[in-house]
């Protein structure tokens, strides 16, 4: 009998269509599936067959897809990635706490609670520096503090602000980097792509979302340790990691629990949707 696989997403993007026909080459039976349009008993003992035998949980939201990972869980669904896994990584400070525990080197980072005290930091540690939202994708909502006058500015918006999430501020250095970053797509424990992030003219920053540019990246004995450890770190799955290259070597900046690879596919040889899908048949033959 054919493995069954569901897709869950809440936008249907290049990847998941992409990860959908890799899991139809292979001949398993595979749904897409929109979690929007569906709910849960969650007293129901019973297992819901409409989510196979595993699932590639794909969902934008991290709220969206963290409770519904919790819920297919309940079920004894298996689910890439696991609830613990996506939560750390959904948090930036969740995800540092877990990299500096295992010792993975990453920018120094560091957290306060207040508009005063974020003020009174940033003094302190000097300019310029990053304030990031924990939460958060695509480069939104990260500000470049470049003197006093801009990191008040920056920390005023955000404690006006409704979000909770906002009032926490996660500053890090800015690292002194070429412009550019490198996205390695980790599948279990093994680096099966990895790729330069070329910032576009104009841009710090260097999602592909803001229009980074792809290309090949090779990887060297010092990446791979640093991004292996990481993404053990943060537990292990299909995961995107993050890095920079710094006068004092590889630095770890995010890893990513839900990672997109588009990017990634049109500069590697390798076939990354293939790789996923690959992992989730043995996640489920063990």
């Amino acid at each position: 009998m054919a493995i069954a696989l569901s897709i869950l997403f809440d936008r249907l993007r290049w990847e998941e269509k992409a990860l959908y026909k890799a899991a139809k080459r292979k001949k398993l039976s595979t749904k897409l599936i929109d979690i929007k349009n569906i709910y849960f008993d969650t007293l129901s003992k019973k297992r819901a067959g409409i989510f196979g035998d595993i699932s590639i949980q794909r969902c934008i939201s991290y709220f969206r897809g963290l409770h519904l990972t919790a819920i297919l869980e309940k079920m004894a669904i298996p689910v890439i990635n696991p609830f613990h896994v996506s939560m750390t990584c959904g948090n930036k400070l969740l995800t540092t706490l877990a990299l500096s525990k295992a010792n993975v080197p990453t920018p120094k980072t560091y957290v306060t609670f207040t508009r005063g005290a974020a003020v009174e930091l940033t003094r302190k540690i000097g300019y310029p520096a990053v304030l990031k939202p924990v939460v958060g994708s695509w480069g939104r909502l990260i500000s470049p503090l470049k003197d006093e006058e801009s990191a008040e500015a920056f920390f005023e918006h955000r404690e006006h602000m409704s979000d909770p999430l906002l009032q926490i501020f996660y500053i890090q250095e800015m690292v002194d980097r070429p412009p550019r970053d490198v996205r390695t797509i980790v599948v279990g424990e093994e680096i099966i792509a990895a790729v330069y992030r070329s910032s576009p003219t104009g841009e710090w920053r260097t999602n592909v979302a803001l229009g980074a540019i792809t290309s090949p990246c090779p990887i060297t004995r010092e990446l791979e340790h640093a991004v292996l450890r990481a993404a053990e770190a943060v537990g292990g799955g299909v995961l995107g990691v993050d890095c920079m290259e710094s006068s004092k070597g590889i630095l770890v900046h995010e890893v990513n629990s839900t990672v997109e690879f588009k990017g990634a596919a049109a500069a590697s040889k390798v076939n990354i949707p293939e790789k996923i899908v690959s992992y989730a048949i043995e996640k489920v033959k063990r």
